[in-house]
């Protein structure tokens, strides 16, 4: 057999429908899928290589899956987090009033290249915020973002959708240097995600994907905006939703909680297509519903969501349910550390039940591997190492003080690794990370591009207070009040 790879010698957790672990073991890659996998010293002598890549003492394993992130944060990261809703309001005025294509590039392309270093190959990207501050006036920061992702190799779920209702929303742009606000409609914003999916969805041999997205509705929506707002609200929900139904597009909405699932049932906007994310404080009905109507949902442990409440993810999955695991990164506390959020979440629900055996290790790995591909839609190309799969394969190495003795290396990876840990990422055949180096751009370039671009939104905003550190920022002090 000929291939292009033979990644030789490492463990190999495929995440198969067997669950296999394969030590002193071998992935032949070519045309960018995975044409064999087994045993090392026996594809030695069946496969002819190009590259042979030796993989003794590290782990090998899918690409991870981050199901709920967002595009934008990245250049924002702490900015006013001290603040109450400052931050928040941050994230609104960029997104709507500052923030050009050139600043979707620089921070694609810094977002991407953290989740290429953090072995995540595959993750959501809401183009800005979950609520009213989507960047969704014109296909240009789409594109833009799209462009940066390219760039780096990885792959990138872009959701985009109108913001809720009532409209137009202001927005501004940047092209004569200058602001220039002007209004946009639902009308307007929905044409703009259909043109972002028609031109991007499925391109580019998969890397890039659009999910459509509509605000969630909740309790304080239908009691504070006006009866023909939240009416307009309603029937926009459900528009784009067809929309996406009708394109084949996964449906994903940010911040559902305490009854916000009753509401999406009510309107038909459940199904298998639907990725709802934080999911807190859920009724049993609601959680029936989910299983019923085949619903994914996106669980994010290190979100502030999940401290307002709780996500009852280890139920729903015992009810069937497909819940994947997202960063909900870039945010003021949190990175696009897979590794960390697979641990976050183990601790997050043992304490609840206060039972150290929920959630097992094997289980909060399918979470970011096989279970985030179902919840995309993707598990037939990717999420596991399986023959006739997009060679999306990651390696970490155990040689290093806190992954040693290297036995029980399943263990090692969930429970002690890092991103930081990631020694070599492949994504559809090409290594796109070698020797934990990128090898597609140049790294100190999209650093100094990303500064500059976070420079230049400060500056445009005034924002230079917001990176001090606070008066409280040390806590109270014995001696200083």
């Amino acid at each position: 057999m000929q291939a292009d790879t033979l990644l030789s010698g490492g463990t190999i957790i495929t995440m198969d429908a067997d669950r296999r672990v394969i030590e002193n073991g071998a992935i032949a890659v070519s045309g960018g899928r995975i044409v064999a996998i087994g045993q090392a010293a026996e594809l030695a002598e069946q496969v002819e290589a190009v590259e042979i890549i030796d993989c003794t003492g590290h782990v090998v394993f899918p690409g991870l899956v981050d199901v709920h992130a967002h595009a934008g944060h990245g250049l924002i990261k702490t900015m006013g987090m001290h603040g109450g809703d400052r931050w928040e309001a941050i994230c609104g005025e960029v997104y709507t009033q500052i923030s050009p294509p050139d600043f979707w590039r620089a921070e694609a392309r810094l977002a991407a290249l953290e989740r290429l270093r953090f072995g995540v190959t595959t993750g959501v990207s809401l183009l800005g915020g979950g609520d009213t501050i989507m960047r969704s006036d014109d296909p240009a920061y789409a594109a833009a973002h799209c462009e940066g992702v390219l760039e780096v190799g990885t792959r990138s779920v872009v959701a985009i959708g109108p913001t809720r209702a009532p409209h137009p929303i202001t927005y501004a742009d940047w092209e004569t240097g200058e602001r220039r606000p002007y209004p946009v409609s639902f009308e307007e914003q929905f044409d703009t995600a259909k043109a972002v999916a028609e031109d991007w969805h499925d391109t580019h041999a998969g890397r890039i994907n659009i999910a459509m997205l509509y605000p969630v509705l909740r309790d304080e929506h239908e009691r504070d905006m006006a009866p023909e707002s939240y009416a307009a609200a309603c029937a926009q929900t459900q528009a784009v939703q067809a929309h996406a139904c009708d394109k084949g597009l996964v449906f994903t909405q940010d911040g559902h909680w305490r009854g916000s699932i009753r509401r999406a049932k009510k309107l038909g906007t459940l199904g298998p297509n639907a990725l709802l994310s934080h999911c807190i404080d859920l009724h049993d009905d609601e959680m029936i519903a989910v299983a019923e109507t085949g619903t994914k949902i996106a669980h994010n442990p290190s979100a502030n969501a999940s401290i307002s409440g709780r996500c009852p993810a280890v139920e729903m999955m015992d009810m069937g349910v497909c819940v994947g695991l997202g960063s909900d990164a870039t945010a003021p506390d949190r990175s696009g550390d897979m590794f960390r959020h697979m641990q976050q979440a183990m601790h997050y629900h043992r304490r609840h039940f206060r039972d150290a055996d929920v959630l097992p290790i094997g289980k909060v790995l399918e979470m970011c591997t096989i279970n985030g591909a179902k919840a995309l839609g993707m598990e037939d190309r990717i999420g596991s190492l399986e023959v006739g799969k997009a060679a999306d394969i990651v390696t970490i190495d155990l040689v290093r003080p806190h992954l040693q003795p290297g036995n029980m290396p399943v263990h090692r990876l969930v429970c002690f690794a890092n991103g930081n840990d990631v020694s070599n990422v492949m994504v559809g055949g090409e290594m796109v990370l070698r020797n934990a180096r990128a090898t597609r751009l140049n790294e100190a370039r999209v650093l100094r591009d990303a500064a500059a671009e976070a420079a230049l939104m400060v500056e445009r905003m005034g924002g230079a207070q917001d990176l001090a550190l606070p008066s409280d920022f040390w806590g109270q002090r014995e001696g200083h009040l």
